[in-house]
């Protein structure tokens, strides 16, 4: 199977995809609905999300199982399906991203705390172990492990994926800017300890996601790539920071916006470039035309 860092190491900026959540709620989704059990009620609903992407022009696609981890599937009464969904879900994005593009089969945070004592390191090992196990199954290229802001849990995430499967393993994580314009994620971690944790613990790529805008993101980049020269750097950014009103939710950058913004964040060393919260197959498609012309 063709690898991603491979790829980027020829020098390649490749596209990734953009939100899923939001597509999923303008598909029916309702508050306190599992998302990853559409992969098996309304598996149609899912592929259209990812192949937008993919017609957008994206180079890989992430899959409907971001909360499929077994804490999380306990609570919706599936904690016994975590294998079945998220095989599920890696193969309809899969069938969806079609030959030549890459699929990252997606894991976020278990919802359990370590520090509260609400789980141990073992059973986060083995929780992440399965999820990642399943994935693989469904065929992904690369195991993406982001929106974390634990290092510890971020660590042992990737190095379950890394002891138990034969993917590529991608972490990001999520952070804020704070007074002195420095980045931490809530548990005070910065971008460098985050660099030098993940590369020790085997991420074969680290960078960020969520929270921010590509502005801030460029920041970032640049102290992770300040620290390790060398770690291919992947960003999913929102489309700015979102604003509530009336119950609702908006994004306030533009695909043009978004897009204004890609030659600095990869003249600042990022190798993928994509979209979180809020955005869309246009924000996508307009920084493909931006990386296709540089």
């Amino acid at each position: 199977m063709k690898k991603i860092v491979g790829e980027l190491k020829k020098g390649r900026v490749l596209v990734s995809d953009g939100a899923w959540g939001t597509f999923l709620q303008q598909k029916g989704l309702k508050p306190g609905e599992c998302p990853e059990e559409w992969n098996i009620s309304r598996p149609n609903d899912v592929f259209a999300i990812a192949k937008s992407y993919i017609d957008a022009g994206a180079d890989m696609v992430e899959t409907n199982s971001f909360g499929g981890n077994r804490f999380k599937l306990e609570k919706y009464g599936f904690g016994d399906r975590v294998y079945e969904f998220n095989k599920a879900a890696a193969e309809i994005s899969r069938l969806a991203a079609g030959p030549g593009r890459f699929v990252l089969g997606s894991i976020g945070p278990s919802g359990k705390l370590l520090i509260m004592e609400e789980v141990t390191e073992d059973e986060l090992y083995d929780a992440f172990k399965e999820q990642a196990m399943a994935l693989e199954a469904g065929n992904v290229h690369a195991i993406m492990i982001e929106t974390m802001t634990d290092l510890d849990e971020a660590r042992i995430a990737v190095k379950a994926a890394k002891e138990n499967t034969g993917c590529e393993v991608f972490c990001t994580m999520t952070f804020q800017k704070i007074i002195g314009g420095e980045f931490r994620t809530m548990m005070g971690i910065s971008p460098s300890e985050m660099a030098e944790t993940l590369v020790a613990a085997g991420a074969d790529l680290i960078g960020t996601n969520c929270g921010n805008g590509m502005e801030d993101m460029i920041g970032m980049v640049q102290e992770i790539r300040n620290f390790n020269p060398a770690v291919p750097i992947l960003v999913h950014a929102n489309a700015g920071m979102p604003h509530y009103l009336d119950g609702v939710t908006t994004f306030p950058e533009s695909p043009e916006n978004m897009a204004g913004r890609v030659k600095k964040i990869i003249e600042a060393g990022a190798n993928i470039v994509g979209g979180c919260c809020g955005t869309t197959p246009d924000h996508i498609g307009k920084i493909r035309e931006v990386v296709n012309s540089l």
